[in-house]
């Protein structure tokens, strides 16, 4: 019987449980159709907006009784403060509003929950400070005040949301993404922020996942105003890979990667907040540069902020790094007022650095993780150790008091020995030691080493700057004085001593400097070096809306006794000043023999490096020159560009020395025994000017010659030439195309145009007596080979002469050139010889054709046929 009884008990629960079922969903299907939503709609427009302490504006309202009962919002807007623009500050398209059930047995209609899905939510603060949030605090605040009793503040939630940042109307590029966000009240007055998302760019392309992920813990208390309210707030950045981050900063990678996580906590108010901070760094180092040890730190800071006057109290800073410790410590009052009686005044900054041990290795690497180019290979050691003090001087400083003894300053000035270490007269004190400094590896055989350099504050026009003087010798009679400067736009060292020329191409090479190989080929006295070195430490980046006050605080003057802004530093490297050559010679690959150099300057100037003058031999030549070779421009836009020039210039002797000529008569050298067994020689591109007061070209003398020059690989062009001659003048152009195996041959092209040409002069060239009016010529010439010989015999061309007024005489001429009135004609270059072809030779109305030919050679020989006579028509 008890087992029968337990049976229909069982039976009774079931049946209890599906008639519950059933008339839920009786509910379920009935009761929403003839529930009034509108008269409800109006209602949670109110509520939400009481709760919120804003506007709110609702599409439609729907009910929905599972999984909770409740309402399904439609494009639901909250209203921005008019103060901050007129966007929504929240926007989503649906939005479930769950119910709170008992609210329903009290007769009353209250929302537990709102959550909303991919919303978008807009954070603004003006010019004068202020964000948007302040008003919705304070607002909901009131609101809760006014309906505590009744309508609590609901829990929201977003998730797959946006935040917006705003500055006043302008809405930044930055921004949350993937936001997952939840704010809820604890207790009346006590909210609670809960936040997760990604950073973002809607201007970049970025790899989202790289950009780290964003996470916030935070607690506030009401109060009147949002910098009164007290927070207790846990911020994490975690897994920000550098490149990515760099893009979401600045806009563009500058080639940094390792791993970021940075934290922030915050106590207090914002009046009165104490914050602690922490920055992990992990394998930082350049894209294309690993250092040897990791460039890992952790440095970790607190500080008292207070946010009406923008200042840090008790700051301390602590990281290790390598084998040292970094720490900071002091005060960054703000803006308030202080006393100008001579003391220093309350706002005035206050901040100690000290360095124990910090491996200059570690500095080395991270001035290559800024700087890609800068000493590659190059290996440091040593270690840096001092305490800097940055306090600023009275605005007033008191009187001295009157004193027999004289001051230090004035027994320098009167020849007595100043003291060591002078007054300071900035605002930065102390100094730093670099014990054991040494540079090896790379392009250095031999280390540099310097036992102890100490950097000492010393002000300048543009600030104070960390200064240390040093000598190293470097091969020559005197050492290289290096004066360096250290500032935190940038450096600057000037070099001045001398230095043999082997180490000179170390150190050049060491340091990066551009066209450095030149030094290469080069031997001789050593350099006479004075220049100076500067330029920022990093490539100057633009960071998008660093001038807007909205992200750099507020708008409030600088204190007086804050660090002077100085102006932006260079945004590239700059080399000024010069190296001077002596004794010096110089073989490269294309030159058949080695330059003597006597003595050359060096200028390095904005942008270029220009050799001014040089004073060569070369072989039986002399001459001077000048070679400019731009340093910020590369190839084909920017070519070096030469000048050269000759007193007096044998065209066969400059061929010889250029070329390796071995017969003295070659116009053009016998390149066979250096081109045939190896490859021919690479020239440079190169373009400039050659001149010669007088050039002797076989049995030719040209005077105040002038040729534009262009070099290339594959040969040189002659784009113009021009020279007196034989009492007329010479213009024209020319090529050369050198081989490009052993088996082939250079090949000559020119082509010219002469004018006014003495007849005594071309007469006396082929050995006979011409008189009368001047003639001009034209013609061109291509020549293959590379003796006189070959030169002769592949000569092929054209020679068109026209001379008016005219006579020749002289053994076997004929009687009809004795005196013309004009003789115009056409002559084939060919066979080693010149050959007339069509010509008209007029006299009064008698017309003739004459028949000559010249042979090409040291000494031409003209010589002449029986004209054949024609009788001119009436």
């Amino acid at each position: 019987m008890i087992e029968d009884a337990q049976g229909r008990k069982r039976k009774r629960v079931r049946m209890g449980w599906a008639l519950a079922l059933l008339l839920l969903l009786l509910a379920v299907l009935i009761v929403p159709p003839m529930v009034s939503v509108s008269r409800y709609k109006s209602g949670i427009t109110r509520l939400i907006s009481a709760s919120l302490g804003r506007p709110v504006r609702l599409s439609s309202v729907e009910v929905r009784l599972l999984p909770r009962p409740g309402f399904v919002l439609t494009d639901l807007a909250v209203a921005e403060d008019p103060a901050f623009g007129a966007e929504p500050i929240l926007h989503a398209n649906t939005v479930t509003a769950s119910i709170r059930l008992l609210s329903l047995w009290r007769g009353r209609l209250e929302i537990g929950q709102i959550s909303v899905d991919e919303a978008s939510l807009n954070l603004v603060r003006t010019d004068a400070g202020r964000w948007n949030l302040d008003s919705l605090f304070r607002g909901a605040a009131a609101g809760v005040s006014d309906t505590r009793a009744k309508r609590p503040l609901p829990y929201l939630e977003a998730t797959n949301s946006r935040i917006n940042i705003k500055s006043g109307v302008e809405k930044l590029p930055f921004s949350l993404v993937n936001t997952d966000l939840s704010f809820w009240q604890e207790h009346p007055g006590d909210w609670r922020i809960r936040l997760r998302g990604q950073p973002a760019r809607t201007d970049l392309s970025l790899q989202q996942g790289d950009t780290g992920t964003v996470r916030l813990e935070a607690s506030l208390r009401s109060a009147p105003h949002l910098r009164q309210m007290p927070v207790h707030l846990d911020l994490e950045w975690r897994e920000a890979q550098l490149g990515q981050l760099s893009r979401l900063i600045v806009g563009s990678d500058p080639g940094w990667r390792g791993d970021l996580t940075g934290e922030l906590h915050v106590d207090g108010t914002a009046e009165a907040a104490h914050v602690t901070t922490r920055l992990r760094a992990a394998g930082v180092h350049r894209a294309e540069f690993a250092p040897v040890a990791p460039l890992d730190f952790d440095a970790r800071c607190a500080f008292n902020y207070h946010f009406t006057s923008r200042s840090v109290e008790a700051l301390s800073c602590d990281s290790p790094l390598g084998d040292g410790h970094l720490r900071l410590s002091g005060d960054l009052p703000g803006d308030q007022a202080g006393d100008h009686s001579g003391e220093l005044a309350d706002s005035a900054p206050h901040l100690v650095a000290e360095l124990d041990r910090i491996p200059v290795a570690a500095g080395l690497d991270a001035l290559r993780t800024v700087r890609s180019d800068f000493a590659p290979g190059i290996e440091a050691r040593g270690s840096v150790s001092g305490k800097m003090t940055y306090a600023p001087l009275p605005l007033n400083p008191p009187l001295e008091k009157p004193s027999a003894k004289p001051s230090a300053q004035a027994s320098a000035l009167h020849g007595h020995a100043a003291k060591p270490h002078p007054a300071p007269t900035g605002p930065l004190t102390g100094s730093l030691t670099v014990d054991g400094f040494q540079l090896s590896g790379g392009s250095l055989t031999t280390p540099v080493l310097v036992p102890k350099l100490v950097l000492e504050p010393a002000a300048e026009e543009d600030g104070q700057a960390l200064i240390s003087t040093v000598s190293i010798p470097a091969g020559g009679t005197a050492p290289l004085m290096f004066t360096a400067r250290f500032a935190l736009s940038g450096y600057r060292i000037a070099v001045h001593g001398q230095a043999g020329v082997a180490r000179a191409r170390e150190l050049a090479q060491m340091a990066a400097v551009q066209n450095a190989a030149l030094l290469d080929a080069v031997m001789g006295d050593p350099l006479a070096v004075d220049f100076i070195a500067e330029g920022p430490w990093m490539p100057a980046e633009k960071i998008p809306f660093s001038g807007d006050s909205a992200l750099s605080g507020a708008a409030a003057a600088p204190s007086a006794s804050a660090p002077p802004i100085v102006s932006g530093p260079p945004t590239t490297d700059r080399i000024t000043g010069t190296v001077t050559l002596h004794n010096a010679n110089w073989k490269s690959d294309y030159l058949a023999n080695h330059v003597l150099i006597g003595q050359a300057t060096l200028h390095l100037e904005e942008g270029q490096m220009r050799w001014d003058p040089v004073a060569f031999t070369y072989g039986p030549v002399k001459g001077t020159a000048s070679l400019t070779l731009p340093v910020h421009c590369a190839q084909p836009a920017c070519v070096p560009r030469f000048q050269m020039q000759f007193a007096q210039l044998d065209a066969s002797a400059l061929e010889a020395a250029i070329l390796g000529a071995q017969e003295k008569v070659t116009l053009i050298s016998t390149l066979l025994a250096r081109l045939r067994p190896a490859a021919a020689p690479v020239w440079p591109h190169l373009e400039g000017t050659v001149k010669a007061d007088s050039l002797l070209l076989g049995p030719l003398t040209l005077h105040a010659a002038s040729a534009e020059i262009r070099m290339a690989e594959t040969g040189a062009e002659v784009t113009s030439f021009d020279a007196t001659l034989l009492g007329g003048s010479v213009h024209g152009s020319g090529a050369l195309q050198t081989p490009k195996s052993a088996q082939e041959k250079p090949v000559y092209s020119f082509t010219g145009n002469f004018a006014k040409l003495s007849p005594a002069a071309v007469g006396q060239l082929l050995d006979q007596h011409w008189s009368g009016s001047a003639l001009d010529a034209s013609g061109k010439v291509e020549l293959t080979g590379f003796t006189q010989k070959e030169l002769a015999a592949s000569a092929n061309g054209t020679v068109h002469f026209d001379w008016q007024r005219g006579a020749v005489a002289g053994p076997s001429v004929p009687a009809d050139l004795a005196r013309f009135d004009r003789w115009s004609a056409d002559a084939e270059i060919a066979n080693g010889s010149i050959t007339v072809k069509q010509n008209e030779l007029r006299r009064g109305p008698k017309t003739s054709a004459i028949s000559a030919s010249a042979t090409l050679g040291v000494q031409p020989k003209l010589t002449y046929a029986k004209p054949a006579e024609t009788q001119a028509k009436r």
